[in-house]
């Protein structure tokens, strides 16, 4: 019974080293969607049959693929072939013979292609409901918009149904739907995720997004799914950078009081103004910014040089078939064709102008943080008016991609209403580590469920503290806290990080001798072994050399993979050491074994 079963990484991870086949999982994925009772989420969901089979084609677990097994959907602007891609738009449609680069990466690491999934059309809008196939449902509360364009990726991720989705961000579709289904919403810093085979919207400021239920799943997608990509002319080789503990004392600026807008919504406020208070209990020193070029700058995404960027995708259709555009879409891109080069470059400049402006705010912090949406609006709302909510809602979205920033929206606790809680983490291109490690301090103590789900969040293992100052050291047994050795990491400065297990791939033994009682840990095959307990240890370099004198055969310090994939040093075992030995992998925790509380 996976019923019971979150789709994060991590479970999904342990289960199949447990046994639970893939195949079982689809299964369990159909039945989610099914019992969405919400017809319009998927503009093509794939034959279970189909399903079923690629799964099985994906032979005997393999935790060496960082996503076997793993079931995610894709916006249906982003090509996955032999799979039609309308954008939205059934007058558009074609069908790719090939996966866009993203997709094809993931499927390359063992995820599994669910479906296509709706959106607003030609990527559109930031409300989710401009679409032919119907409008999904937003997961947390079906009056309520689901968000836009990447409706139906958020309203998915929302209701468990699949452990992430793609979506695609030009003006804030990658966040907003986050915010409105109570999901992370990571948007990468433009060109690092190569948006070759995606349907354009604005293509100098178009980014692919992963919608997921925590920041680390988000964050592991996206270390997938990024990489040059030369047949893209708007990829761009961005370092990759691994999470680690932020730094006290981080800037961060956020809205002053008169940039901040909430159209009404004082529960929103309110929720902001809490959250901006937790920033401050982890660590960070928070300035209150003027946000006014920011918000000069998002009143220009919809004017000028860009909606004449959006046009060129559509010019053909619009003369062929303007019915087959939805009438709003077609009235916000349709202004293009009123506007000169001249019009253009006067929006480009005065876009430099405005960036000039803000330069020095940005330049006086580390990142920003600004609610993810203003307020809430209801299809209701929507029908009443459909220009002014859209608008509303990419206020603290809509200058980013102009300002070539990163960000991810991540949730927060619940407002007093009961509605959820969402803040955004922005910073300049290449700094996407930075930006997730300070959302991931919203998942730490926090009581909120995972999306729409009953599933609670489980607090994430504390990060590493950053690269050179220290090294991390995997121990499985007497040097855990409290035990007899702990005092050889703690009087070299070590500090707990937190637990952890090895990948399905180590065997654990009580070898023999002592005292005092020793574990021997041993790389296996995959599949042959267990997830093993693990502390992992926070030490310093200087101090590392020193800390290995003390180690003796036959155990070593070798690299030993955790669950997440991550290799960190730590206690191994020659293999000859087991001879004596009581394997104990069946327990594969040295302190039930040893009775240690």
């Amino acid at each position: 019974m996976l019923s019971n079963l979150p789709f994060t990484l991590p479970d999904l991870r342990r289960a199949y080293a447990d046994g639970t086949s893939p195949e079982t999982v689809v299964d369990e994925v159909l039945a989610r969607i099914a019992a969405t009772g919400d017809d319009c989420i998927f503009i093509h969901l794939r034959d279970g049959d189909a399903l079923r089979a690629e799964a099985r084609a994906l032979g005997p677990y393999d935790p060496a693929l960082p996503l076997w097994g793993v079931p995610f959907a894709v916006k249906d602007n982003i090509d996955v072939a032999g799979i039609e891609t309308t954008a939205g738009c059934p007058a558009y449609a074609y069908t790719p013979e090939h996966d866009a680069f993203a997709v094809a990466r993931l499927r390359a690491a063992g995820a599994l292609v669910v479906g296509k999934t709706n959106l607003d059309q030609f990527a559109t809008g930031l409300v989710g409901v401009r679409t032919p196939y119907g409008a999904p449902k937003n997961a947390v509360d079906p009056a309520l918009v689901p968000g836009g364009s990447s409706g139906g990726s958020g309203v998915v991720v929302g209701h468990g149904a699949v452990a992430f989705a793609l979506g695609t961000d030009t003006a804030g579709s990658g966040r907003v739907p986050a915010a409105l289904n109570n999901i992370v919403g990571l948007k990468p810093t433009l060109g690092a995720i190569s948006a070759g085979g995606v349907v354009p919207a604005c293509r100098t400021l178009d980014t692919i997004s992963v919608f997921a239920p925590t920041v680390d799943d988000a964050y592991e997608v996206f270390s997938v799914a990024r990489g040059f990509d030369a047949t893209d002319a708007y990829s761009r080789p961005v370092p990759e950078a691994r999470m680690t503990r932020p730094p006290r004392g981080l800037r961060i600026g956020v809205p002053d009081a008169g940039s901040l807008r909430f159209f009404g919504d004082e529960t929103q406020r309110a929720a902001f103004q809490r959250d901006v208070a937790r920033l401050e209990t982890m660590g960070a020193q928070v300035t209150a910014v003027d946000f006014a070029p920011l918000h000069a700058i998002a009143a220009m995404l919809y004017e000028g040089a860009w909606v004449a960027e959006r046009y060129t995708v559509i010019a053909d259709l619009l003369v062929r078939d303007p019915q087959s555009v939805h009438p709003v879409t077609r009235q916000i891109i349709g202004q293009a064709e009123t506007l000169s080069a001249a019009d253009a470059f006067r929006g480009i400049y005065r876009l430099a102008e405005l960036k000039r402006l803000a330069e020095p705010m940005l330049a006086a912090v580390d990142m920003l943080c600004v609610p993810t949406i203003p307020t809430f609006y209801t299809v209701a709302d929507l029908n009443d008016d459909p220009i002014t909510p859209n608008s509303n809602l990419g206020t603290y979205t809509n200058f980013v991609n102009l300002l070539d920033m990163c960000g991810i929206a991540v949730p927060t606790a619940p407002r007093t209403d009961g509605l959820p809680g969402s803040v955004t983490l922005l910073a300049a291109a290449g700094h996407d580590a930075a930006v997730a490690a300070v959302a991931r301090g919203f998942e730490s103590d926090v009581t909120r469920n995972m999306g729409a789900t009953s599933h609670k969040l489980r607090a994430p293992v504390p990060l590493p503290e950053p690269a050179g100052d220290h090294i991390e050291i995997a121990v499985c047994g007497a040097h855990m806290d409290g035990l007899a050795l702990n005092r050889q990491l703690l009087d070299r400065g070590a500090h707990l990080v937190g637990p952890a297990q090895t990948a399905p791939s180590y065997k654990l033994f009580a070898l023999a001798g002592g005292p005092p009682e020793r574990p021997g840990l041993v790389r296996t095959e995959a599949g042959q072994g267990a997830c093993v307990a693990l502390e992992v240890w926070s030490m310093p370099r200087a101090e590392f050399g020193a800390f290995i004198d003390l180690v003796p055969a036959p155990l070593a310090i070798g690299s030993v993979e955790l669950t997440d994939g991550r290799r960190v040093k730590g206690f191994v075992c020659e293999a000859a050491g087991t001879t004596g030995a009581t394997d104990i992998t069946h327990i594969a925790d040295w302190r039930a074994y040893a009775g240690a509380p």
